[in-house]
């Protein structure tokens, strides 16, 4: 899976392993056409054997849809089309404010912190999109039980 944080300048990416266990951040693909853009992306996703795209839906924090998520989902359905991948879109509030904190207290300076912040949202998007779909593999595969085993 390869998590987009899909910015005007920056799309942050992580992928996930292959058992889709771990989030990985990799390089910040900086913005230039659209095209260009597309073909960066149609490497990535060779590169890294991509079966999922996981694009962040930036949504106000009222949950009611942004000028930018009208972007995001333009791009991401040009995207989805030209690589003949399916998109899955996830809530990203408040990631980009937790990756700021999360480089603030490892000790980077402003300037790592602005390269890292795109790439740090797309590896926390990424987590939050797998522990969900972990939650729901649990409750939907109940645990066989054996008889006159107690449980609790």
């Amino acid at each position: 899976m390869l998590s987009l944080d899909v910015g005007k300048k920056r799309i942050g990416l992580a992928v996930s392993d292959e058992l889709g266990l771990t989030a990985q951040g990799i390089e910040t693909l900086q913005r230039t056409r659209i095209r260009d853009d597309l073909v960066a992306l149609q490497r990535i996703v060779t590169q890294w054997n991509v079966r999922t795209l996981l694009v962040g839906k930036p949504l106000h924090m009222s949950g009611s849809e942004s000028r930018q998520s009208e972007y995001t989902r333009e791009f991401a359905e040009r995207l989805a089309k030209s690589l003949d991948l399916p998109v899955v879109y996830w809530d990203e509030r408040l990631t980009s404010r937790e990756a700021e904190r999360l480089l603030r207290e490892g000790g980077a300076s402003l300037l790592q912190s602005r390269q890292a912040v795109d790439r740090m949202s797309a590896v926390l998007l990424l987590e939050s999109y797998l522990g969900f779909l972990k939650n729901e593999e649990s409750i939907s595969e109940p645990e066989e039980i054996k008889p006159g085993e107690i449980i609790g």
